[in-house]
């Protein structure tokens, strides 16, 4: 059974698999703090229907508060262990709203429907909760397993055990870029991820975090930081995994992948 994925810009996809709806990392807002979308409409309200919301790690861009607002009631929410603690605006969004929230760790699995399960993987990352801590909260990628196995990394660096960690999957979500004029550790750029694709050899891989938010004032900083890193995974992958079918989407598009 095919799946579908909407990219809705930076890490927040919608993966559609067996009926079930599975929202990665939601941030539906035009501004916050000193970053602006430069590219793609606020997504829809419909972009806020999920049976179950996947988030990697506490960064804003990545844990968004108001976003996650938009949920409907009784929503789960599956979180790094550790995230109520660090962040008390998740806990009193979860009791405001009705949010079932589940904290898990590499390796836990999260039952959301018969067919369709969520196991969470390691992910390279610093996982505090930016700008404040002190407290380290791991991040996390997922691998959503129905008919298919979807990989969404969130944020990550490589590591050696990337593969091993995440085992055999279909369709790879992978970052390629970031929200800057340059990336940190703990990122992927367009040549590390098409160097990833090669290691996890899925079947269809669609690049994300990249193209959508950017610093105020600074849209003259490093623009093919912006602009390029999609399509110039897509170029990287055919050199370094032919095999691998990339999509790149437009913001708000959907695909079906076999």
């Amino acid at each position: 059974m095919p799946v579908d994925i909407t990219w809705w810009g930076h890490a927040a996809c919608t993966v559609r698999d067996s009926g079930v709806r599975v929202l990665t990392d939601p941030l539906f807002v035009r501004r916050f703090a000193h970053l602006r979308r430069r590219r793609g409409a606020v997504p829809p309200p419909e972009a806020a229907e999920a049976d179950v919301v996947l988030v990697s790690h506490l960064h804003a861009d990545h844990l968004h508060l108001p976003s996650l607002a938009r949920l409907a009631r009784g929503t789960r929410v599956v979180v790094p262990r550790g995230a109520l603690r660090a962040v008390p605006g998740l806990a009193r969004l979860a009791g405001a709203r009705g949010l079932a929230v589940t904290e898990v760790l590499p390796g836990e699995e999260v039952g959301v429907r018969e067919g369709v399960r969520v196991r969470a993987v390691a992910a390279r990352h610093d996982g505090r909760r930016l700008p404040v801590g002190p407290q380290r909260v791991r991040a996390l990628g997922y691998v959503v397993q129905g008919a298919a196995r979807t990989y969404f990394a969130g944020d990550t660096g490589p590591f050696d055990t990337m593969a091993e960690e995440t085992g055999p999957v279909d369709v790879a979500l992978l970052p390629v870029g970031g929200w800057g004029p340059y990336l940190g550790p703990g990122h992927l750029d367009a040549e590390g991820a098409a160097r990833v694709l090669a290691l996890l050899a899925p079947r269809a891989a669609v690049p994300v975090h990249y193209g959508t938010y950017w610093p105020i004032g600074m849209d003259a900083v490093r623009p093919h930081e912006f602009h390029a890193p999609g399509e110039e995974f897509a170029r990287l992958a055919g050199v370094l995994a032919p095999e691998v079918a990339v999509r790149v989407l437009a913001h708000g598009e959907r695909v079906r992948l076999p």
